[in-house]
């Protein structure tokens, strides 16, 4: 696994955490990247092994999770995309890079709307791109249609880490080969208590509001205010390994791609976990990360 170092940085009612990969160059671009709802910030582990010290990377627990967990509400993705600006500010650079999967590319949409001094344009892994909530659906309903399986598991008590590792190894998106060292030191992050109750450590209250809040109309527009050289990548498959994933030619077309300020590439052969934990998804991010540095 790439070394990596943690850090902590104020942000509005405490610290933040967050995982820096540093540069072999200290003048190198730095990039912060964002994880998904229930996620953490090694979700980043094979991307910034793919990056090989050509940019600092640096991603951080969003408030709620692994690290971050005790940082108080509010929640919502305009908390996290302010908590992104402060942490942006304390790395002492005037612009840093941005990138988000899942949940994380709305925050970095966001971010770039709210922060615009602070970041060029981001880019966006399978994520960022919403479409209004069905007006039938309660916000339960509306979070159990979206990550229904990631909801359940907040709620599960795992004997131990073997215990874990098999509820993850037997998900549909980590079959075959998907699965990898960095794979397990990832969802094993998550995990906080003492056997035989270990759960995770990402807090539901959080992951409820972000929920509900990633159908906001400030976070759905923000994607009409982002600059020129934004690219989204996004993954032919969905959630559970399914043909369709979250977004597809069809789709983007009705959301106003392409003819925007932002360039759509699908990434084939991957899902929407594995186009940032597999060696296909995380080369093809850490090659758009390279391009957003470069400009």
């Amino acid at each position: 696994m790439t070394p990596y170092e943690e850090i902590r940085v104020p942000v509005a009612g405490g610290e933040l955490a967050a995982l820096r990969w540093p540069a072999a160059d200290p003048d190198a671009p730095v990039a912060v990247a964002l994880h998904g709802i229930t996620a953490n910030a090694l979700s980043w582990g094979p991307v910034a092994r793919m990056l090989d010290g050509r940019i600092t990377l640096v991603a951080p627990d969003l408030r709620g999770r692994a690290d971050s967990a005790a940082l108080p509400g509010p929640y919502g993705i305009t908390a996290h995309a302010d908590d992104t600006a402060a942490l942006a500010g304390a790395l002492g650079r005037e612009r840093v890079v941005l990138a988000g999967h899942s949940m994380g590319a709305f925050v970095a949409a966001l971010a770039a709307v709210r922060h615009p001094g602070r970041f060029g344009p981001p880019v966006l892994v399978d994520g960022g791109f919403g479409f209004p909530a069905p007006t039938h659906l309660s916000a339960d309903e509306l979070m159990t249609a979206v990550i229904g399986p990631a909801m359940d598991r907040l709620s599960m008590t795992f004997a131990d880490r073997d215990a874990y590792r098999s509820f993850w190894r037997a998900h549909p998106a980590f079959g075959g080969d998907a699965w990898s060292a960095e794979v397990d030191a990832y969802i094993q992050r998550d995990l906080t208590g003492e056997e035989p109750a270990l759960r995770s450590g990402c807090r539901l209250e959080a992951v409820r509001t972000d929920g509900v809040g990633l159908f906001g109309a400030e976070v759905l527009s923000a994607v009409r205010g982002l600059p020129e050289g934004t690219e989204l990548l996004w993954a032919r498959r969905g959630l559970m390994n399914e043909e369709q994933g979250l977004y597809d030619e069809s789709r983007l077309a009705a959301a106003g791609l392409p003819g925007t300020a932002v360039r759509a590439v699908c990434v084939e052969d991957v899902n929407h976990y594995t186009v940032l934990t597999g060696d296909t998804g995380a080369g093809e991010v850490a090659r758009a990360v390279l391009r957003a540095a470069a400009r």
